[in-house]
C-alpha cells in the first residue's frame, strides 16, 4: 500500500509541475517593472517582459536607443541606466530567452515563431494588429505579461 501511496504522491507532483511550468511559459509573473520603463518604453508599443529577450539582446537595444528599429528613442543618462539596470536584472529567464533572436527582436525569436506558427502573416497585417510586435491586439493581458494562448482573440 505504502509503494502505491508513494508512486501516486511522485505521479501527481510530477503532474503539478508540469502544468505550472506550461502555465509559467505563457505568463511573466516577474517584479512589477519600474514606473520610468513603463512610461518611456510602454509610450510607443508595450513594454515587454524583460524575460522576453537574452540580457545581451536587451544591452544592445539599450545602447542603440538612437535608432530604435527606425526611431529615435534616446534618453537621458540617468533613465537610460535604471531602465538598462532593470532589463540586465531580470532579462533573459525562461525558455523565450535561450538564444539572441535575429535583429534582437521579440518577434523573429525561435519562441515566438513556434508559439505564431498558425498565424498568418495576413493575419498580423489586419488593421486592428498592424505588426505581430502589437502583442495588446491579440492578448488582452499582455501589460500584465500574460500571453496564455487560451485567452488569445484574433480581431478580424
Amino acid at each position: 500500500m505504502h509503494s502505491r501511496f508513494s508512486s501516486f504522491v511522485r505521479t501527481l507532483l510530477a503532474a503539478t509541475l508540469l502544468i505550472s511550468t506550461a502555465t509559467w511559459a505563457d505568463s511573466y509573473k516577474g517584479p512589477t517593472p519600474p514606473a520610468v520603463y513603463t512610461q518611456e518604453c510602454g509610450s510607443c508599443h508595450l513594454a515587454f517582459p524583460p524575460s522576453l529577450l537574452p540580457k545581451a539582446s536587451w544591452q544592445r537595444v539599450m545602447s542603440g536607443l538612437d535608432k530604435h528599429y527606425g526611431s529615435d528613442a534616446s534618453l537621458d543618462a540617468a533613465t537610460q541606466k535604471q531602465i538598462d539596470t532593470w532589463l540586465q536584472t531580470y532579462g533573459g529567464q525562461g525558455k523565450r530567452a535561450r538564444e539572441d533572436p535575429p535583429q534582437d527582436r521579440i518577434t523573429r525569436s525561435a519562441w515566438f515563431e513556434r508559439k505564431h506558427r498558425e498565424v498568418s502573416a495576413a493575419t498580423f497585417k489586419r488593421a486592428a494588429i498592424k505588426s505581430p510586435a502589437n502583442c495588446t491586439a491579440c492578448h488582452r493581458d499582455a501589460a500584465q505579461g500574460d500571453f496564455d494562448e487560451d485567452r488569445v482573440r484574433i480581431p478580424k
